[in-house]
């Protein structure tokens, strides 16, 4: 519920206690006054009529004949309980009206009765007759004067009373509704103002200032302040993060030529030390340009061998920083169809000559044929090759298996083994960059990058992955792909790509 709505409603809610609260005031106000009067009358009449002169004790009660009724709508009735007999007046008795009575037994008391006979409202004033010697009521003196129209003059405000209260409070909705919107509008336009900023991601833009300077302009200020401190801290940190880009780009860039130069080097001097040593052992080493001796030579041959395993990681890690430079660059990947089984066949076959103590095996492929994805062949390879080779990595003996599965459009690229594992509770966080599970997994060589990268492949090509492990009984992932159907051409023959090599 809208705050304006709340607003209406209270305000219409204590307008319609008020308004109950002054139209019952003023209607008991009226008929006090009204019956008052009335009472009045009814009590001048009563002192007029000699009740002591017009009982016979134990034969007739009358009303003496030269007592007049003084007032239009006045009847008089005088009840004998001794001989249960009624004597009404002369008006009375040509309006053929017999007002009800209290029985003896009930114990009549002096007072004000309203009461209705044949439709026709009547207010009554009742005096027991009384005998002096010993207290005895033997009689009922009944006043009675018409109040029909008072009644419905009462009817008639009471209606009017209501009514108006209805259409009051309607109106007072209505119009409460519409000031509500008006006074709140400044907030709708911010709420509007903050909306487009969100939307549009334009820090830039302002809300707009009212004249008033009450305490939505005070807000408005606050806000447009806050937006203009946030722009000013995010063109910073954007500035800060795209400087930081382009220099783990251009680093990894001029890195990687001389780590080249170093590693062809090293492997120059390695091949030339070996020489130098087979010179050595075979003793006919004449001719070369310098002896050592065979310690000093295998020593040599062994650290130049360390430099070059250092080069190539190095190198390794730094292909791996540019390519999630050019993923936090934005860099999209050039697409064509791609057909899945030759490429997982070919990763596979050269699987065999990665660095392994576990058992390759090659499980069931088939249902890969004739599935295509819209992806990059290259980056598909490499995101197969990730996985083979963190098995590897962590799999010191047992099996690594690769195969696929088919499930409802999407291909599923398992890679299992049967290593160290992890803790279920880790899996979230395996594809952050540099994260390492465990200290267990941390002892063995790696970037901890290689997962990340993996995952920018896979979210590039709109796919997922499923990851299942347990400590000491190995990991399964599982790589989905969604299918790609390539769009026919004008003959309604679908173009069939040929099968895409590295």
């Amino acid at each position: 519920m809208s705050i304006r709505l709340r607003l209406t409603l209270w305000y219409s809610c204590l307008l319609a206690v008020t308004m109950i609260v002054l139209g019952s005031g003023i209607y008991f106000f009226v008929r006090y006054n009204t019956f008052s009067d009335t009472k009045q009358q009814i009590h001048n009449q009563v002192r007029r009529i000699d009740v002591s002169s017009s009982i016979d004790y134990f034969n007739n009660f009358k009303i003496n004949p030269t007592v007049r009724i003084g007032y239009e709508g006045m009847y008089a009735q005088i009840v004998n309980y001794v001989t249960d007999s009624v004597v009404p007046s002369s008006n009375l008795r040509e309006a053929k009206i017999r007002l009800p009575y209290p029985s003896l037994q009930s114990n009549p008391k002096p007072g004000f009765v309203e009461m209705t006979v044949n439709g026709t409202h009547f207010l009554v004033y009742q005096t027991p007759l009384v005998l002096e010697e010993n207290n005895q009521v033997i009689g009922l003196l009944q006043v009675a004067a018409s109040t029909e129209r008072e009644y419905r003059f009462l009817e008639g405000l009471r209606t009017i009373l209501i009514f108006t209260s209805i259409v009051v409070i309607f109106l007072a909705f209505t119009l409460g509704l519409f000031i509500a919107r008006k006074a709140l509008r400044p907030i709708e336009d911010v709420i509007l103002a903050t909306n487009r900023i969100e939307n549009g991601a334009n820090l830039g833009m302002r809300i707009p200032r009212g004249d008033p300077n009450d305490e939505i302009g005070l807000l408005t200020d606050t806000l447009n302040g806050m937006l203009a401190r946030i722009e000013t801290t995010y063109n910073e940190l954007d500035d800060a993060y795209k400087a930081q880009r382009r220099f783990v780009s251009d680093a990894s860039h001029e890195l990687r030529t001389p780590l080249t130069t170093i590693r062809g080097n090293i492997d120059l001097l390695e091949k030339m030390w070996r020489q130098e040593l087979k010179a050595i052992e075979a003793g006919s080493a004449g001719s070369v340009s310098l002896i050592l001796e065979p310690e000093r030579a295998a020593l040599s041959l062994e650290a130049m061998r360390d430099i070059s395993e250092e080069a190539k990681r190095m190198s390794r890690l730094v292909a791996d920083m540019l390519s999630l430079a050019r993923a936090d660059a934005g860099y999209e990947m050039e697409k064509q169809p791609v057909e899945l089984l030759p490429l997982v066949e070919e990763v596979a076959r050269r699987a065999h000559l990665l660095p392994r103590k576990a058992e390759w095996l090659v499980g069931d492929l088939s249902s890969l044929r004739g599935f295509m994805v819209n992806g990059n062949p290259d980056y598909l390879r490499q995101l197969v090759f990730i996985f083979i080779e963190n098995a590897f990595k962590y799999t010191t003996s047992g099996e690594v298996e690769l195969k696929a599965i088919k499930v409802d459009g999407q291909a599923g690229i398992v890679v299992r083994d049967t290593g160290i594992g992890m803790n279920s509770e880790e899996i979230p966080y395996i594809f952050e960059r540099f994260y390492r599970a465990d200290l267990s997994r941390g002892k063995t060589a790696g970037t901890g990058l290689g997962l990340s990268i993996a995952k920018w492949i896979i979210d590039e090509h709109n796919g997922s992955v499923e990851v299942k492990t347990r400590e000491g009984e190995g990991t399964t992932f599982i790589v989905w792909l969604p299918e790609f159907f390539p769009p026919r051409d004008d003959s309604g023959i679908m173009e069939q790509p040929g099968r895409l090599d590295g």
